[in-house]
């Protein structure tokens, strides 16, 4: 009864924290697609190209710069605060800002004054060097904001957490391109919004940790020997994230790298609109799994594995039910997709678009799998994990981009998350003995085939355009979700979080007054 009570806490807190987090994932996504739509449309094939590629060399230089300690501060933070430990989590923060500093600073400079080179060497095109310098200034700035970014979350302040990360970043980026826009900047629009969107993430995360957890702050009541011991476990626990980052970045990034070598920068823009819109199906897992590491690494030091193993089975569960219908749609109407949000000269995109998708919810569904890992502390079984999965994909590209161009990169980065879930699912059921999938899971998938086959008569049976692909799109929904209700597909622990919202959003109106 005890564990069942604490189940029935954990699940109301994920859904007392959920209105937050889902306002902020879908106006994330809103400001990030109307910024890449805004940028694609305004500024063509090559400056967008251009901008993909250097995100994508910044990014590989802040995996590395970071040393992996922003993924060790959840872990030992959230392990620390469990056990009471105060003392020992005021050592890492102090340990982690110190080594940001340092690495940061070299790195922007390694970046700047090697942008000719890198830009040259690797894509053949000096416009780059121009877009890498400007990266680099703001790297330090990169850096920072991350690291107090992820202190705000070990410490499930879910509301700042979600309002600086996805509310806050990528608004001031709109905001901020659209205003160099107007001004008559032209590539310069593109570097300095993205960049300047870090400086207001980065305060406003350092005033949420220096207001709201003060004490972090402070130097640490411990002896040297014990600073050292634990800074030790944080560093060894972290090192392997240095290139679980990096790798999984670059497992991220390679296609459209590799693609800008083979290929065209062209060819890297237009590859890039079917890019994002696949990384959808990552909002779901996302939402679900922000505070699900801090949460079930607290519960691991208590030894509550039991409630870590019915969490992860629900969890997979609602991703599966939420994930299934957007897959659907995109493989029935990718290039409708396409055209909306991005226009008609980034259509051909449309297959490669199915591959990624594909991937993507393959792999969205055992991102459960490497949280648990990380719990356990199983890093470098992790980065094993990123190199045999990066491996397979870079092989493939390799093979597939000089034969069949985006369509090909798109092909071998499915197959490469597929091999990531694979490994990830079996290593996580090695070390916790838990593999988080439903057999309700079974029963939804069947369910949706009902919907889609009448989607499929439909599709066949009139002329498409975007107001009916929408209409099509709104009634497939209705329907799927209908049906998961009247085949009482949701348990005992569904009708319970319903139950939750369903009293939550009552509380949220006011009574009518008569």
């Amino acid at each position: 009864m005890k564990n069942e009570s604490n189940f029935n806490q954990v699940l109301k807190f994920f859904v007392k924290s959920s209105f937050i987090l889902f306002i902020g994932l879908f106006l994330s996504k809103i400001f990030t697609y109307l910024y890449r739509v805004i940028l694609a449309r305004n500024f063509g094939q090559e400056d967008y190209g251009l901008f993909s590629l250097a995100v994508i060399v910044a990014n590989l230089f802040v995996a590395v710069l970071s040393l992996g300690l922003q993924g060790g501060l959840i872990r030992y933070i959230s392990l620390y605060r469990g056990k009471k430990e105060n003392e020992k989590i005021k050592s890492i923060i102090r340990f982690s800002l110190t080594a940001t500093l340092i690495t940061s600073f070299i790195g922007a400079g390694v970046l700047f004054f090697f942008s000719d080179i890198i830009a040259t060497t690797f894509f053949h095109n000096l416009e780059l060097a121009i877009f890498l310098r400007w990266f680099a200034i703001f790297i330090p700035i990169m850096l920072f904001s991350g690291l107090f970014h992820c202190i705000v979350l070990a410490y499930e302040k879910i509301g700042w957490y979600s309002f600086i990360g996805n509310i806050l970043n990528p608004l001031s980026q709109l905001l901020l391109l659209v205003f160099f826009i107007l001004l008559g900047l032209n590539t310069e629009a593109i570097t300095l919004s993205y960049n300047m969107s870090f400086v207001f993430m980065l305060l406003t995360a350092f005033l949420v940790c220096k207001l709201g957890i003060k004490t972090i702050f402070e130097k640490p009541n411990l002896k040297k020997e014990e600073i050292k011991e634990v800074n030790r476990k944080l560093f060894s626990y972290s090192w392997p994230l240095i290139f679980s980052g990096l790798i999984s970045y670059f497992f991220s990034s390679i296609d459209s790298f590799l693609i800008g070598y083979f290929k065209s920068i062209s060819d890297v823009g237009i590859y890039n609109a079917a890019v994002p819109i696949a990384l959808f199906l990552l909002v779901a897992p996302t939402f679900f799994l922000q505070l699900f590491l801090p949460i079930i690494t607290k519960e691991y030091s208590q030894n509550n594995n039991q409630l870590i193993s019915k969490l992860s089975k629900q969890l997979s569960k609602w991703i599966f039910i939420f994930n299934l219908p957007l897959l659907i749609i995109l493989l029935l109407f990718p290039g409708a997709v396409i055209n909306i949000l991005f226009g008609a000269e980034y259509i051909e995109a449309g297959n490669a678009l199915r591959f990624l998708s594909l991937g993507a919810f393959f792999y969205s569904l055992f991102q459960i799998s490497d949280n648990l890992l990380f719990m356990v502390g199983k890093s470098k079984r992790i980065l094993i994990n990123l190199i045999i999965a990066t491996g397979v994909g870079i092989l493939l590209n390799f093979l597939l981009i000089p034969r069949y161009g985006i369509n090909g990169a798109a092909f071998s980065t499915m197959t490469g998350y597929f091999v990531w879930g694979i490994l990830s699912v079996i290593t996580a059921r090695h070390y916790t003995y838990i593999i988080p999938l439903k057999r309700d899971m079974i029963k939804i998938f069947f369910i949706s085939l009902i919907p889609t086959l009448s989607l499929l008569y439909i599709r066949s049976k009139i002329v498409l355009t975007p107001s009916k692909i929408l209409i099509l799109g709104i009634s497939f929904l209705v329907v799927y979700f209908g049906l998961i209700i009247i085949t009482r597909c949701l348990d005992k622990n569904d009708l319970m979080i319903l139950s939750a919202i369903k009293k939550k959003l009552k509380n949220q109106i006011p009574s009518q007054k008569k």
